[in-house]
């Protein structure tokens, strides 16, 4: 069963020991050889999209279960493990900067990793278009800083990025498979300890308001004008109310709830009438749709013509080695690099015909999930 959602982590600061990070790197390339090997390149990217794995995974490669930092340390470890030729698996973008170089490192990976001028163009759009719903069309006050496209051979792809909202750090998944729309329920899966209100604009519940929001581009900003201040709050008189010319304002912390166009809104609503824009994904798609103009079209729907909209926030670890900040307990380096000579022997003896020692893992498997 899909669940739709995020990962909500205490936002942590500091960096990993060298020592450490370099175990990361082989025990992740170990693990991911291991999954390959057994089930395909395709199939580790439905690992990696579920929030529930990849969190046991980070704790398993030493990282702490509730630290910011396990998104961006796993995503930079399997970036260095994994090698586009031999696992036929890329991993590009990252934290920060690396998170803007994803389009240039896709086609560097193209010398190894031969794609269709199509299967680019496709990776290009799902990598810029989920980003942009996390931070536009799910309005949960987290702003994205880092961003991982990781993508297959067949052109297969899953994205795993982060937004910060002090003084916490929310984790989003996306996985090629089971995105049938980037605009309704896209995401994986939930693992949250933190909820706040949040406009969910890729909710089933806001289809009508998407609906509606696209009717009103592609009707003309002067039909909104009619609704909206130009850079301004909406006022109670705009909506055919009576009485004096009263402007509403609410609280700071109901601040999702304004109406509030700039002009620089107001062109980039003339720009997309301009373009007719046919489904609400390519409206999101347009270079300067932000989340107030996608909001106060989702608002204007919702006041005027009733369209219902969702403000529900869509929201099991494991300990191997310990973890980087000594929680629960620090970590055992001699165990670590032993279970990184296990993984490399059981995949090394299973490619020259060997099955004895990935066996008796998938053995052990099955004997803990009876237990």
């Amino acid at each position: 069963m899909v669940r739709t959602g995020t990962a909500v982590l205490p936002l942590h600061t500091g960096k990993t020991p060298r020592w450490l990070f370099t175990r990361m790197v082989k025990l992740s390339r170990g693990i991911a050889e291991v999954i390959i090997h057994e089930y395909g390149s395709k199939e580790f990217l439905r690992y990696v999209s579920d929030p529930f794995w990849f969190q046991a995974f980070c704790c398993v490669i030493g990282f702490d279960w509730h630290s910011s930092g396990t998104t961006t340390t796993a995503c930079g470890a399997l970036k260095e493990a994994l090698d586009p030729e031999i696992h036929g698996l890329c991993v590009v973008g990252g934290k920060g900067r690396a998170s803007r170089r994803v389009v240039e490192e896709i086609n560097k990976a193209l010398d190894v990793v031969p794609l269709s001028d199509n299967r680019v163009s496709q990776l290009v759009r799902a990598s810029r278009l989920s980003a942009k719903v996390d931070s536009s069309c799910v309005q949960d006050g987290y702003t994205l800083y880092h961003h991982t496209l990781l993508f297959t051979d067949t052109g297969d792809w899953a994205v795993v990025q982060q937004g910060m909202k002090p003084p916490y750090a929310r984790r989003y998944h996306w996985l090629s498979d089971r995105v049938q729309s980037f605009v309704e329920e896209p995401h994986t899966g939930i693992c949250c300890e933190k909820r706040g209100k949040t406009l969910d604009l890729t909710s089933k519940t806001s289809e009508e308001a998407r609906r509606i929001s696209l009717d009103l581009v592609r009707d003309g900003p002067k039909r909104l004008r009619r609704y909206l201040r130009p850079g301004g709050q909406a006022l109670l008189t705009d909506f055919g109310f009576g009485g004096s010319q009263m402007e509403l304002r609410l609280p700071s912390r109901h601040q999702v709830l304004r109406i509030d166009l700039s002009e620089r809104s107001w062109k980039t609503l003339e720009k997309a009438y301009e373009l007719q824009p046919e489904r609400y994904e390519d409206l999101v798609a347009l270079r300067g749709m932000g989340a107030k103009s996608l909001r106060a079209l989702a608002l204007v729907s919702s006041l005027v013509y009733g369209a219902p909209l969702s403000w529900k926030d869509p929201a099991k670890y494991s300990f191997a080695h310990g973890g980087k900040d000594r929680h629960p307990y620090p970590v055992d380096r001699k165990t670590y690099d032993h279970t990184i000579q296990t993984l490399r022997e059981a995949i090394e003896e299973a490619r020259a015909g060997k099955r004895e020692k990935l066996d008796a893992l998938k053995r052990l498997s099955w004997y803990v999930e009876q237990v």
